[in-house]
């Protein structure tokens, strides 16, 4: 018996329309994705954007005096800078709120209403931080007394801001500045003793 050729249909041969469309589609999707990952890395090279920070540039201990009952009174200055190093886009500083405590009692808030740093530019806050009389516990009392004769006064700052600023035509970006250190001064003359306090990153 001869065996039965086979043969299709040009119906069962032809490839449905919508799988064509489809492959079209997902294939100009591709392109379009590749060609914005391109546009975008390219412009990220011109602009070369940089994150702004804030950081403390110079502090004075004004005054501290603790009485026989343990009532604190202080007085600090504190010089925050707001920097940003972009030099295409201005950056938008909101929130800014920082606490300053001695022996983990708070004894002063460090705020700011929201401002604008312009391109490639910095804006300085001198915050002159007078305290109502604080009453410690004598362990705090005691720790107090002993920084005064050793003649150091180690304060923590800890606070943030919310930082918004505009890379080009990439789109709008928003970020935290976070503050996160100790402030040491000698006692004796207010003077501050140096350190690093920076959200920018090492």
């Amino acid at each position: 018996m001869a065996p039965k050729s086979k043969f299709s249909t040009s119906r069962e041969r032809a490839t449905n329309p919508l799988v064509w469309c489809g492959a079209i589609i997902c294939t100009i999707l591709t392109i379009a994705v590749i060609i914005g990952g391109i546009v975008t890395f390219i412009g990220y090279l011109v602009i070369h954007p940089r994150v702004p920070y804030v950081s403390v540039m110079d502090a004075h201990l004004d005054h501290i005096q603790i009485d026989y009952e343990g009532i604190l009174e202080i007085q600090v200055t504190i010089l925050i800078r707001a920097q940003n190093g972009n030099e295409k886009a201005h950056a938008s500083f909101s929130d800014s709120s920082y606490s300053l405590s001695l022996n983990r009692e708070v004894v002063a808030q460090l705020v700011a209403p929201p401002f604008e740093v312009g391109k490639n530019s910095s804006v300085d806050f001198n915050y002159v931080v007078p305290s109502s009389p604080i009453p410690l516990r004598p362990d705090q009392a005691e720790d107090v007394d002993a920084g005064l004769k050793k003649d150091l006064i180690i304060f923590d700052l800890k606070g943030s801001s919310r930082v918004r600023w505009r890379i080009g035509s990439l789109g709008s970006v928003r970020y935290l500045c976070r503050l996160d250190c100790q402030l040491r001064f000698h006692p004796l003359n207010g003077t501050y003793i140096p350190s690093r306090c920076s959200s920018k990153a090492k």
